[in-house]
């Protein structure tokens, strides 16, 4: 789904710590309910770890969607989390989320990994995923790890395809892709800004050491894009219904280049 480009510097409000030496205290950034695109320093407040980069990213009321309050709280990119009470609508409301930058094209990679391990919620309607952006943001590549929604493109929440079923469920391009120790289901679409490939793994799971290059190379091999600049790698908790209140975790985050 589209994510507003802004991104909030360190606020001069109590509710944050903007230093990396201070966020070895710990870090948080709380947001109210919003409408608009106000507060946008906290909607989109953001803070560093070394590589790292935490933003709430609670994007939905700059698309004019009232989302609830959310909370992001970080140690360190082994340590983070959200707690977020989103309105039971049908739009995406945010995605809290970690990113590290690697700014290389893909043929000067010789690996590229991504390790997390998460605490997910029951209930509600959410998705655990990598956001990987190449191409000067023109490609946006997601990795659905666990769900609330179903591997074959239906449930309370879809991946964006440019087909669907009389039912109202996204088809995938191919089913059951064998990569980075899983199997996929592949959906590719457009949500009006930029060309968004979803994997969704046919087996959910908290806990992965993801082969990014793999997809990347996928999605080459079937001439999607060439040997495109990749930009950030994020992950992060796309949340679009939780009217009780729900809390993520991640843990052990970290991405590795050579």
């Amino acid at each position: 789904m589209p994510r507003t480009p802004f991104l909030a510097g360190c606020a001069a409000t109590a509710l944050m710590v903007c230093s990396a030496e201070a966020q070895a205290d710990g870090w948080s950034a709380t947001s109210p309910e919003a409408s608009s695109c106000y507060p946008a320093d906290l909607l989109f407040a953001s803070s560093s770890y070394g590589s790292y980069t935490f933003n709430n990213d609670v994007w939905a009321p700059c698309q004019g969607v009232a989302a609830g309050k959310q909370t992001i709280w970080a140690k360190s990119n082994v340590d983070w989390g959200v707690s977020s009470k989103q309105p039971d609508t049908g739009h995406i409301k945010s995605y809290p989320h970690i990113g590290y930058a690697v700014n290389k094209p893909l043929s000067s990679l010789n690996s590229l990994t991504a390790v997390v391990s998460s605490t997910t919620p029951y209930g509600g309607a959410w998705e655990s995923t990598f956001d990987i952006w190449a191409g000067n943001n023109a490609h946006e590549i997601m990795v659905w790890l666990n769900y609330t929604g179903l591997p074959d493109g239906c449930g309370n929440v879809k991946p964006i395809s440019a087909n669907w079923t009389f039912s109202g469920c996204a088809i995938p391009i191919q089913k059951d892709v064998p990569l980075s120790g899983g199997t996929w289901n592949v959906y590719v679409g457009s949500n009006g800004r930029n060309t968004v490939y979803s994997f969704l793994r046919t087996t959910k799971t908290d806990h992965t050491t993801l082969d990014v290059l793999a997809f990347m190379n996928y999605l080459k091999s079937r001439n999607y894009f060439d040997d495109v600049v990749l930009g950030e790698v994020q992950y992060g908790f796309e949340i679009t219904s939780s009217p009780s209140g729900l809390s993520f975790a991640s843990k052990n985050f970290a991405v590795t280049t050579e």
